[in-house]
C-alpha cells in the first residue's frame, strides 16, 4: 500500500518529483516491521531534459528533444572552437550525453545512446575535458605508485578549510541544504558510475571491487541502497528527492565531479584511472563524513540526514583497507603498467573535488549562494 506525499508541505511537483510513502508488508524482502512507513525514492522516474546553457548544450538538448535518430550516421554539427572545458555549457552538454547511459531523459528516443554522430560529439567534448584535467594534474612522476599516493591522500591537514570543515564549525542550515543539492547529482546514482569498471577487471581486484559496490547498493536491501539513504536525507531536509532534480541549479564544478567518473568508467583504456578514482573516493569518505555528522549534530538536523553520513563513516572505513590491498594492490600486481594511471585517477579526483570546494567556499565566504538558482 503506497500513497504520494510532498516533503514538509511543499506543493506537488511535475514529472513525478515527489516522495512516496509505502506501508511495508509483513512478508517479502522488506526489512521494516509490518505497518511501519518508510520513504521510497521514485527510482523509475526519468528526469526531464535540462535548460541549455550555451550553444553546445543547446545543440545536444535540441537534438534529443526534437529529432529521432533516423539516420545512424548523421553528424552533429557543433563548433567547439571557443569552448571552455571547465565551463557550464560544455560540462552540461557532456553530462547530458553521459546520462543517456544511465536513466536517460523522459521522451528521448533510446536509440540516441549509441548514435555514432552523437558519440562523435561526445568524444570531442571528452577530449577537451580530459586534456584540461591532465593539464591540471600535471606530469605523473615515473616512479609514482598508486598505494603510495593513497597514503598521501590519507594525511589530513591539522586545520582544514574545505566545505566539510566550514559546515562543521560555522555553516548554516541553508548552506547545508545547498551542499546536499550539489551532491545529489552523484549520491542519487552513487555506485553507478564506478560500476562501469567491473567488467574491465579480473581476479581479486574484481571480486573485492564488487564486494565494496555490494555495500554501496544496500547489500541486497533496497531500503539500504546508498542512493535511497540520500533520497531519505533529501526528503528530511525539505528537498526534492527526484533523480537530477537539481541539474538546473548546480554550477559546472559540480557537473565535472560526476562527469569525471563517467569518463573514466566508460573507457576501458582509462580503467586504471577509474580504479584510482574509486579508491580515492573510499579513502577520503570516512573523515569527511565524520565531519558532516558533527556538522549535522551541531545544526540539529533530522536523523535521516545524520544517518546517511554515519553509514559512510562506518562502511567506508572498512572499504578503505579492501580497496588498498585487494583492488589497487591486485590490479597493479597483474597490470603494473596501470600503476601511473591509478595515480592519475587519484589526482584527478582531488583536482575536480578541490575546484568544487573552492567554488563553495568563495560563495559562502562572500555571503552568496553557491547555486545558480535558489532552492525552493
Amino acid at each position: 500500500m503506497c500513497r504520494e506525499v510532498h516533503p514538509a508541505g511543499t506543493p506537488a511537483r511535475p514529472h513525478g518529483k515527489t516522495a512516496v510513502i509505502c506501508r511495508v508488508a509483513p512478508s517479502g524482502l522488506a526489512s521494516q516491521p509490518a505497518g511501519i512507513y518508510r520513504l521510497v525514492m521514485p527510482l523509475l522516474v526519468q528526469p526531464t531534459l535540462p535548460e541549455p546553457r550555451g550553444p553546445i548544450s543547446n545543440s545536444v538538448v535540441e537534438l534529443l528533444a526534437e529529432r529521432a535518430p533516423l539516420h545512424y550516421l548523421q553528424k552533429v554539427e557543433t563548433s567547439l572552437a571557443d569552448a571552455d572545458p571547465t565551463g557550464l555549457d560544455l560540462q552540461l552538454a557532456l553530462y547530458v550525453c553521459y546520462e543517456l547511459h544511465y536513466r536517460s531523459f523522459a521522451g528521448v528516443d533510446g536509440r540516441w545512446e549509441w548514435n555514432p554522430g552523437l558519440l562523435a560529439l561526445r568524444g570531442r567534448l571528452e577530449d577537451l575535458f580530459l586534456s584540461d584535467v591532465t593539464s591540471g594534474v600535471g606530469e605523473i612522476e615515473p616512479d609514482a605508485a598508486g598505494l603510495a599516493e593513497l597514503d598521501k591522500l590519507c594525511i589530513e591537514p591539522v586545520s582544514g578549510d574545505g566545505p566539510s570543515y566550514f559546515l562543521r564549525d560555522e555553516g548554516s542550515w541553508d548552506q547545508m541544504r545547498e551542499y546536499f543539492a550539489h551532491r545529489s547529482l552523484y549520491h542519487l546514482k552513487e555506485g553507478d558510475p564506478h560500476a562501469w569498471a567491473i567488467p574491465r577487471l579480473t581476479g581479486q581486484a574484481k571480486a573485492s571491487f564488487v564486494a565494496v559496490e555490494y555495500d554501496e547498493f544496500g547489500a541486497g536491501k533496497g531500503a539500504r541502497l546508498h542512493q535511497q539513504l540520500f533520497a531519505d536525507l533529501m526528503a528530511a531536509a525539505d528537498l526534492d528527492t527526484a533523480y537530477l532534480a537539481y541539474l538546473d541549479h548546480v554550477p559546472a564544478e559540480a557537473l565535472a565531479v560526476v562527469n569525471l567518473m563517467s569518463l573514466f568508467g566508460l573507457h576501458r583504456r582509462l580503467r586504471g584511472a577509474a580504479v584510482g578514482h574509486f579508491a580515492a573516493t573510499e579513502v577520503t569518505s570516512p573523515p569527511g563524513s565524520r565531519r558532516m555528522v558533527q556538522a549535522l549534530e551541531r545544526l540539529g538536523a533530522p536523523a535521516e540526514c545524520r544517518g546517511f553520513y554515519a553509514e559512510h563513516v562506518e562502511a567506508d572505513a572498512v572499504h578503505e583497507q579492501v580497496v588498498r590491498t585487494d583492488v589497487v594492490g591486485d590490479l597493479v600486481a597483474r597490470e603494473p603498467h596501470l600503476d601511473r594511471d591509478v595515480v592519475f585517477g587519484i589526482r584527478a579526483f582531488d583536482l575536480v573535488e578541490n575546484r568544487l570546494a573552492d567554488h563553495l567556499m568563495q560563495c559562502w565566504r562572500g555571503g552568496r549562494t553557491s547555486l545558480r538558482r535558489p532552492l525552493d
